[in-house]
């Protein structure tokens, strides 16, 4: 027992979800973009730098998905909040897009749309007040499920997207978690502890957390084992994302993985070291494998990768 105070999260002031004001709703969603209109427009572009860059990712993504590569896309929280889910599900339901990885914040958000139709809070108000993360429904789906998770030896990702099916969450048209399970393929979530607001939910279960997420970085190892000509997606994570990818593909890497032909994407609004040398360089020094850097608002980008893919797909 530990000598030091814990404090007490049981007189935590928690609320209902429908008394909590938010930023995005599920009205604010893209609708994906036409893949005659996507194509027009990168006809348009000049061949010059970064449009010259987008056409060659949007050539070796479907490349590789002609030669039965996986696509890896690695989530960050703003991906679900400007409201681009819709655009990455269509790449899922074609098959192009086979993984997806996300942090903690990227589940959370993708859950409260499914469930509640909206998500991302006020947090400097409510961090005044001590509203922040305070949310009944979140914590308790979220935790509920990881503790039966780690009870049935399942995936994190895996359990949250196959009980928000099985529950008939109200949008769960509209979210990865239960978009990657209806297709079968990995979401695989990697966690902090101590970074996301369910984990001051007094019912939050550290041990099937860890369990389940150290689970999720095995799988997301076994994909990276497929890296040959494979393409991995880093869609605005900063830093935890891409520390999970290096290690995963370290692990692949040891177990004789070839990173020959390997193409790496770090899609934000601001290039970070991390993204840059965990995603970009370190990964890509074999032989016809490349790394891009694609610097602008998800908003934009993502509809317009997305379907820029589509319309060579045909």
């Amino acid at each position: 027992m530990s000598r030091f105070a814990e404090a007490d999260l049981t007189r935590l002031k928690r609320m209902p979800a429908a008394d909590r004001a938010t930023k995005v709703d599920v009205s604010d969603l893209a609708k994906p973009l036409e893949p005659a209109a996507a194509a027009a427009l990168l006809r348009s572009l000049p061949d010059q730098l970064a449009a010259r860059a987008l056409r060659e990712v949007v050539a070796r993504i479907v490349a590789a998905h002609r030669a039965g590569r996986p696509v890896v896309v690695l989530a960050g929280g703003h991906v679900v909040k400007v409201g681009v889910v819709p655009c990455l599900l269509e790449l899922i339901d074609r098959g192009v897009i086979r993984h997806v990885a996300m942090n903690g914040a990227t589940a959370i958000h993708d859950i409260e749309l499914a469930m509640l139709g909206r998500t991302s809070e006020d947090v400097d108000a409510h961090l005044q007040t001590g509203a922040f993360g305070m949310v009944d429904e979140t914590g308790a789906f979220m935790n509920r499920v990881a503790r039966e998770a780690a009870a049935a030896r399942d995936g994190l990702g895996e359990a949250w997207g196959r009980a928000l099916n099985a529950e008939s969450a109200p949008h769960r048209g509209i979210s990865l978690l239960a978009g990657c399970a209806r297709a079968g393929i990995p979401a695989t979530v990697h966690v902090a502890l101590g970074t996301d607001t369910i984990h001051y939910d007094p019912a939050c279960d550290g041990a099937a957390l860890g369990e389940t997420s150290l689970r999720d970085f095995r799988i997301l190892s076994a994909t990276l084992s497929q890296a040959e000509g494979a393409v991995v997606l880093n869609l605005g994570s900063a830093v935890l994302m891409p520390e999970v990818f290096l290690k995963a593909l370290a692990v692949a890497r040891n177990l004789g993985a070839s990173l020959a032909g390997l193409t790496t994407v770090n899609l934000d609004q601001i290039q970070h070291y991390r993204p840059r040398m965990n995603v970009l360089e370190r990964p890509t020094r074999a032989a016809g494998a490349k790394g891009y850097a694609l610097t602008g608002h998800h908003e934009i980008m993502i509809p317009l990768l997305c379907g820029a893919v589509l319309a060579e797909l045909g």
